[in-house]
């Protein structure tokens, strides 16, 4: 408690004690976990169509395995929604919504069968995979101060599955899509 006339109030939350700034924290966390559970969800739709538009095989199926790790990204966000005795509920996540769309765009925007859209798909893929990379690595920074430190081990393991994602989409696009796009 303060020394000065001023009182903390305090909350209980199950058997611990908090301050207002810890619950306004953990619920601008717990806001922040919201958004990007919505975001995986709907990535995951967004990887299917840029799956089908693919030209490349290799590309198809970098798109497909990401599509299919989702599945775990979003247990594992599931798991630290109950680690923060919180429930697994979505908020629309506008900048997601905005890269899926940009990401339509290109499919809309480019030949059927080339790999100027498969360029354009990497380049559309990997603003998502920069989107969740920043995510993920505010949310681990943020969990360092979250009581639950499993969260923190959570949210690195899958911050590190999207780097390797993004790499992956690196290493098509200058091992051949770029310079196949450059001479079509």
């Amino acid at each position: 408690m303060k020394t000065d006339n001023t009182k903390t109030t305090m909350h209980r939350t199950g058997d611990k004690w908090t301050t207002p700034a810890q619950t306004e924290f953990h619920n601008f966390f717990v806001e922040q976990l919201k958004d990007i559970y919505w975001a995986e969800k709907h990535l995951k739709k967004g990887l299917k169509k840029m799956s089908k538009a693919a030209t490349s095989p290799k590309l198809r199926d970098a798109f497909e395995k990401h599509y299919n790790e989702g599945d775990k990204q979003l247990a594992e966000l599931e798991t630290i929604f109950g680690l923060l005795g919180e429930k697994p509920e979505t908020k629309r996540c506008e900048a997601m919504a905005g890269l899926l769309e940009e990401a339509d765009g290109m499919i809309s925007d480019t030949q059927k069968n080339s790999f100027v859209r498969d360029a354009g798909l990497i380049l559309a893929a990997q603003k998502v995979e920069h989107y969740e990379i920043a995510t993920y690595g505010t949310l681990r920074a943020l969990a360092a101060y979250l009581p639950e430190k499993k969260v923190r081990k959570m949210l690195e393991t899958i911050l590190e599955g999207e780097k390797k994602t993004d790499e992956l989409l690196t290493r098509i696009a200058e091992e051949f899509v770029n310079e196949c796009a450059a001479v079509e």
